[in-house]
């Protein structure tokens, strides 16, 4: 496993990312637990989590089950870069949700309790609060690192603008800001090419994407559709509809290089400069073993100017658009 810089941080994290979105809900505890023991033995370090994660106990289901991991021992916390979300509303009642000081107080330490832990490494806005502001936010998250409750901060779901805001007002503040950014990216959806890609490397901020493959588009989708394994509706299906000429020159092109569109999907993402880490969320142990394989795929420039033509990128604005 190779291991980089998240960010500008000194916080060494793995290629990959360890996702538990499915843990509880499609995947049971045990069967969580088999994965996490797994992909620590990958050489995974790096794992992915938010407090709306949620299984039949309903949302803070999955943190639990980490939780639960943590407490087995064997040095799980201490080898493990613990990354969680705040900002979904976890109950209904008034300051339940978002980013205002007092629910980062309570659901930071809400999230402490379900995961067994008395910090986390990386505290992350899993979307961006338009109505609280930016001092309120740094100022219950300098109390957190003070405490010892948080190590680092990052975003989720940010646009290019508010990263650049959050770090600036971050640095009036002269504390560190944000650390990373997760969006969604992939050879499908490459939007924060635009924008975001540049904000973050420009503000030091490591990119953390999500669905790397778009919810399966990228892994073998026609082959197994043609094969009866598979077979998408409702928004996936119409994607699938919509990009179909695409999606099978990528299966064809991966053909030719002799591996599978999973690998390749996840290969791209570890070939672009400001990527850390993609998160894989596997339900299955196989799933996992899947997903390292990608780690193994070298693409050289020919095969990545192909996949461009399949899938076209964007320029960093303003020349995709003007002049």
């Amino acid at each position: 496993m190779d291991y980089t810089q998240l960010g500008r941080s000194g916080l060494a994290v793995s290629r990959l990312c360890l996702g538990t979105m499915n843990f509880g809900h499609w995947t049971p505890e045990a069967d969580a637990h088999a994965i996490m023991d797994s992909a620590r033995g990958y050489g995974i370090n790096f794992f992915d989590t938010a407090n709306v994660y949620g299984d039949s106990t309903g949302k803070g289901g999955t943190e639990k089950i980490i939780g639960n991991w943590f407490a087995q021992g064997g040095a799980r916390r201490e080898g493990t870069v613990l990354a969680t979300k705040l900002y979904g509303d976890m109950s209904g009642l008034p300051n339940e949700g978002k980013l205002s000081a007092l629910n980062i107080r309570r659901a930071l330490d809400a999230s402490l309790a379900r995961l067994q832990t008395d910090y986390i490494d990386i505290y992350q806005f899993h979307h961006v609060d338009r109505n609280t502001p930016w001092d309120e936010i740094w100022q219950a998250m300098e109390t957190a690192v003070t405490q010892g409750k948080i190590l680092y901060a990052g975003s989720s779901n940010f646009a290019g603008w508010h990263i650049a805001t959050a770090q600036a007002e971050a640095k009036r503040r002269n504390f560190t800001g944000l650390v990373s950014e997760q969006s969604i990216y992939n050879l499908l959806t490459r939007d924060i090419e635009l924008e975001v890609i540049p904000s973050a490397v420009s503000n030091g901020l490591g990119i953390i994407p999500w669905s790397p493959l778009q919810g399966g588009l990228l892994g073998g989708v026609l082959r197994k559709e043609n094969e009866g394994r598979r077979r998408l509706e409702g928004k996936v299906g119409e994607q699938l509809e919509k990009h179909r000429t695409a999606i099978g020159q990528y299966e064809d092109f991966c053909a030719e290089l002799g591996h599978e569109p999973g690998d390749v999907g996840l290969a791209w993402l570890l070939h672009q400069p400001a990527v850390t880490a993609p998160i894989v969320g596997p339900r299955t142990q196989g799933q996992l073993d899947a997903a390292v394989r990608a780690l193994t795929v070298s693409l050289d420039a020919a095969a990545l100017a192909r996949l461009d033509e399949i899938f076209p990128g964007r320029k960093p604005a303003p020349e995709h658009y003007a002049w």
